[in-house]
């Protein structure tokens, strides 16, 4: 939305976008009417269109994005604190954890597809999302290497973009097949990767 909004309609706003996404996480993009979302979150049929004028498909980019927050906010505080050894570990455990927990189900792809992954709309959920992820890797990478323990001469968001790629590559076989082994084994092995830059054994 361009207008701005009191507190109170921000608010509104939210509970709405919430409410549709819990919605689709419950019943599935297809299945989650305006209606349902109406009922779900005590919204008149008026409020929702002052809101959301252009209907679903608005709606549907707002909760994309609100998605594409929680990938990030489900990585706090792991993601934001990559400054030791065990940070990263639990940083990883954690992206497991949220992955397993998600099952096969993922509501950031399903919305994304719905509303067309080439649209505008869709790229810059999508584009900002990853671009976020990105710069808390290279963030956490730049600490170890100034702490002495990345080799100085790692190209931090270089590593932090391959690093990515693995995690959304684990994620896609994980969809398919439901195992969490590639997923694993991406982050695994990029950190290794990372904590022998410097020639120092692992343990």
């Amino acid at each position: 939305m361009d207008r701005k909004l009191t507190p109170k309609g921000e608010a509104a706003r939210r509970r709405i976008i919430e409410g549709a996404a819990a919605e689709i996480r419950e019943s599935g993009v297809h299945v989650t009417t305006l209606d349902a979302v109406r009922a779900r979150t005590g919204t008149s049929k008026s409020q929702l269109f002052h809101y959301f004028p252009k209907g679903k498909e608005e709606l549907l980019l707002a909760v994309a994005r609100y998605e594409a927050d929680r990938v990030l906010a489900d990585q706090q505080p792991q993601l934001g604190d990559l400054t030791s050894w065990p940070a990263w570990q639990a940083w990883r455990d954690r992206v497991v954890s949220r992955y397993r927990e998600q099952g096969q189900r993922c509501p950031l792809n399903v919305l994304v597809t719905q509303l067309g992954r080439n649209t505008p709309g869709a790229q810059a959920v999508v584009t900002e999302l990853m671009w976020q992820w990105q710069a808390e890797l290279t963030s956490g990478i730049r600490h170890m290497q100034g702490v002495g323990e990345v080799d100085a001469a790692v190209d931090a968001d270089r590593v932090a973009a391959a690093l990515l790629a693995g995690i959304q590559g684990g994620v896609l076989i994980m969809l398919s097949t439901g195992r969490l082994t590639h997923l694993e084994a991406a982050l695994d092995v990029a950190i290794d990767n990372l904590r022998s830059s410097t020639g120092r054994p692992l343990h």
